[in-house]
């Protein structure tokens, strides 16, 4: 039996194709954000509101504010979200627009 073959050839030629038209690095990383259930939590509140602080975050997510300033840093060296500096305190908000449209595939809503 011989190899299966399409109108764009072979499937190798079309497994290739389908890992030059994914950027896998960045959903790799993508992925690896969401999997830690503690910056879900954090991504799902800054989807829901846009410009909480850390001090509301901990409080929503029942962790300290230690706990949400370290998760908080990883995201923002990972281009994830963006912090504002309001008077003495600091808010956040999502910025990658693919967690965004991924938190919205997993059921999160906007106000």
């Amino acid at each position: 039996m011989g190899e299966p073959r399409s109108l764009t050839g072979s499937p190798v030629d079309s497994a290739q194709h389908a890992l030059r038209d994914v950027d896998v690095r960045g959903w790799a990383r993508r992925f690896g954000l969401l999997a830690d259930p503690n910056r879900l939590e954090i991504l799902l509140c800054l989807h829901r509101w846009p410009g909480i602080s850390v001090g509301e975050l901990a409080t929503a997510t029942g962790r300290s504010e230690n706990a949400i300033s370290q998760a908080l840093r990883l995201l923002r060296h990972e281009g994830c979200v963006e912090a504002t500096r309001v008077g003495r305190s600091v808010t956040y908000r999502l910025t990658d627009p693919v967690i965004h449209e991924a938190l919205h595939a997993i059921g999160a809503r906007h106000p």
